[in-house]
């Protein structure tokens, strides 16, 4: 007959097993707001922070810094594994436009499938 200490050891191992660990996303972006939440599952994500740093990260991959010289050639590597896979640019609202369009234009050139990142709007109080 197992003791309460087993019982609970093996309850403990059960849920460290069975729980997934939730890492917060070290890189801290701002989206702006957009009233449709995409449904679409990126596999490639593009992450560009206030300081105009860029960060890129393939399925459940951590995100790594990237030159963005060598985004192209890093999207094309995951077309590779993935060809049917869309690419999520997550740019924080503060980042200029132009950036914004480097992006979408070595997509575009690529024939990447492209998704805008945004948040949910704000509530906003009706008087």
């Amino acid at each position: 007959m197992a003791s309460m200490t087993d019982i609970i050891f093996l309850l403990l191992i059960f849920f460290m097993i069975t729980s997934t660990m939730v890492t917060p996303n070290a890189i801290k972006v701002l989206l702006p707001q957009g009233k449709q939440q995409t449904s679409a599952k990126p596999l490639a994500r593009v992450i560009i922070d206030k300081e105009l740093n860029y960060y890129t990260a393939f399925g459940n991959e951590d995100e790594m810094p990237i030159d963005i010289e060598e985004l192209a050639a890093f999207l094309q590597d995951c077309a590779q594994k993935e060809p049917e896979m869309y690419v999520a640019l997550y740019a924080d609202e503060r980042v200029p436009y132009r950036e914004i369009v480097n992006v979408l234009n070595i997509a575009n050139e690529n024939q990447f499938k492209m998704v805008l990142a945004t948040r949910k709007p704000d509530k906003k109080k009706r008087r």
